[in-house]
């Protein structure tokens, strides 16, 4: 088998009578759960900016490259899928990490943050009988570039939501695109 078979939804699943597409909505549906959102967000972001070229790599050190600058995806939303009545307190993390090198299977020796631009996307819907993370209205997105954290929060790990938008404002999946060609 190959990797392009494993990309085919209709590939079948070798002693079942079930096809990849089968696992797919099984494991990947509830776009609400925290890793499948922050995986959602890569790919909203990755449709605004046309870069979803290759497939994504995880535990890379950034998300996404578009126009050579790599970008790094965050995410966070107000009801989570295991919402009980309270909103979910926003932030995100801005922490320094050392790279994972595929080649050597090791760490780098200095943690930093790696991308050039990073992307905090916010699934801002309060209403549990609304929300829709494939609705791209109920995102809104903070575009900063990684030399601004540097200079405001060097050696925050975290950032709250309160916190970013001192520093930027929110975008919508439309203006998303121009938001971050606007940067260079």
């Amino acid at each position: 088998m190959n990797i392009k078979s494993l990309l085919n939804p209709e590939t079948q699943i070798i002693g079942t009578d079930h096809i990849i597409q089968d696992f797919w909505q099984w494991g990947f549906s509830n776009q609400l759960t925290n890793s499948l959102r922050g995986v959602y967000a890569e790919f909203l972001i990755g449709t605004a900016l046309g870069c979803l070229n290759q497939s994504r790599v995880e535990w890379d050190s950034f998300d996404l490259i578009y126009n050579d600058k790599k970008i790094e995806v965050k995410s966070a939303a107000f009801i989570q899928s295991w919402h009980r009545g309270i909103f979910s307190t926003i932030s995100f993390n801005i922490g320094r990490k050392k790279v994972y090198d595929y080649g050597t299977n090791k760490y780098g020796p200095s943690a930093k943050r790696h991308a050039d631009i990073y992307v905090f996307s916010l699934l801002k819907e309060k209403d549990v009988d609304l929300i829709n993370p494939l609705d791209t209205k109920q995102w809104e997105f903070y575009v900063v570039l990684t030399k601004e954290l540097d200079q405001h929060f060097p050696h925050k790990k975290t950032i709250s939501l309160t916190s970013l938008k001192r520093i930027t404002q929110p975008y919508t999946y439309e203006n998303l695109k121009k938001a971050i060609d606007d940067l260079y």
